[in-house]
């Protein structure tokens, strides 16, 4: 489980980088919810994106972006409510990193 202090422990450049996304609980069982929504930043092991709903640090949620089949699976380490209907949620890639079009044409990788 990653235990970092949020936004403090960042130690990779986060690129302002929006992508359309699916974003769903991995750890429900049967039918899973989940949201189109959009990412606010990225980074090779970690994004910040868009939900309707509040998620707690530790939870897993799957991403996958709208144009591409490369799913990723993350820990939430931070949500932050934006107003009434929005949050952003920190998700951390600790063993995978994102190999999404738009990271590698943004950051050269």
């Amino acid at each position: 489980m990653y235990l970092g202090n949020g936004l403090n422990d960042r130690k990779e450049r986060r690129l302002p980088i929006v992508v359309a996304v699916r974003l769903e609980a991995s750890d429900r069982e049967g039918d899973k919810e989940h949201e189109q929504t959009y990412t606010d930043n990225l980074s090779a092991h970690g994004v910040r994106v868009m939900s309707a709903r509040r998620w707690h640090a530790g939870e897993e949620a799957e991403i996958t972006p709208v144009q591409e089949e490369s799913r990723m699976r993350g820990e939430v380490v931070y949500c932050q409510k934006l107003d009434d209907a929005h949050f952003f949620v920190g998700l951390h890639f600790p063993y995978n990193r994102i190999s999404w079009s738009a990271l590698q044409r943004y950051d050269g990788i």
